[in-house]
């Protein structure tokens, strides 16, 4: 049987010289060893970290599907990384160290891992964090589209900040503009053809929330991926058993985003988002935390869009554009599919 070696073949999974191959030309290129650690290169079966001095590991894991793979702003490798990144950020966990596992359908082009790998081993050196373990497997054609990433990521914070600490009079900050991620994935799927100039929000977070963090008084804190800030929010407020009241008139979200909502009647504020996070911080340190977040490329829209109550507990309550008001529920579902 002959194969191309352009592209990934059963042999590539199969733990042998072709496996070994792409690791050694595609993969571990991207990522620097660190002598601190058993290195990627030693090829174990496992990996070793330093035990911090201070402070509590924060341990998170997810799986990546995403359609398109390339996509207008980012790729899955970038989304993998920012994802798992993320989720330790609003943790208020300083990332240390991620696991990479790629699942790969056979006939997928070994240039597109090469680029694929890059941009996940990016995103990981700009947050200061190290891959110290991974593994690949190979599909059959038609047993998987394209390509699947699972990461775990491992953190350390001091103090852990998590999502349920919001209490009344606290205010509601997000992070940046809404929608961007899930829209610029819609806008750029073959089904729609669309010629737009979205783009995807899709970063890590952690430089942003690290300059945030010294200034006290955050009470929680959510990035606002599946089903976005209606999901985020929502959860928020039944862990704390507080209302979230906003208005919609505060919320930043780019007019590309307005528009294509309005055409394909889907709600921005339901679509995920892969570069923002929501924050419930102590009033008095409201604007000092804004101030902070806008001073930094990733937070330059960042905006207080309402506050904390006990009116309605468990509940997100909306102020419209014409002084309305309404729940904001939880969405029952994911309006887009296959986008983080």
């Amino acid at each position: 049987m002959t194969h191309d070696l352009d592209r990934i073949s059963p042999l590539h999974g199969a733990g042998g010289e072709l496996m070994g191959r792409l690791l050694a030309e595609h993969v571990l290129p991207h990522f620097e060893d660190d002598p601190s650690q058993i290195g990627l290169s030693a090829m174990d079966d496992g990996a070793t970290l330093a035990r911090p001095s201070s402070g509590d590991l924060v341990m998170t894991t997810d799986s990546h599907v995403v359609k398109p793979i390339f996509f207008p702003g980012g790729d899955i490798g970038t989304l993998a990384a920012a994802g798992t990144l993320n989720d330790l950020a609003v943790m208020g966990a300083r990332p240390l160290a991620l696991s990479l596992a790629v699942i790969i359908e056979e006939d997928f082009p070994i240039a597109d891992i090469d680029r694929i790998v890059g941009s996940f081993a990016k995103t990981l050196k700009d947050s200061g964090a190290r891959l110290i373990c991974g593994d690949t497997k190979v599909m059959g054609v038609g047993e998987l589209d394209g390509i699947a990433i699972n990461t775990s990521g491992i953190g350390v914070a001091d103090p852990v900040v998590g999502d349920a600490g919001a209490r009344p009079g606290d205010a509601i900050i997000v992070t940046g503009t809404l929608g961007d991620h899930g829209m610029a994935l819609l806008a750029a799927r073959e089904e729609f053809r669309l010629s737009t100039e979205l783009t995807s929000d899709v970063a890590s977070i952690w430089p942003m929330i690290r300059s945030i963090l010294p200034v006290g008084g955050i009470h929680a804190m959510k990035d606002p991926t599946r089903g976005g800030l209606a999901a985020a929010l929502n959860e928020m407020a039944r862990k704390s058993n507080t209302t979230m009241e906003i208005e919609h008139a505060k919320i930043p979200i780019r007019e590309p985003v307005r528009g294509l909502s309005d055409l394909l009647g889907i709600s921005p504020l339901v679509v995920a988002n892969e570069g923002k996070a929501v924050l419930v911080v102590s009033p008095e340190v409201a604007d000092e935390v804004l101030d902070r977040l806008r001073s930094h490329a990733l937070g330059r829209d960042a905006a207080i869009i309402g506050h904390v109550d006990d009116t309605r507990p468990g509940r997100v309550i909306v102020t419209t554009a014409v002084g309305g008001r309404r729940f904001l529920d939880m969405p029952l579902g994911d309006p887009v599919p296959r986008i983080c």
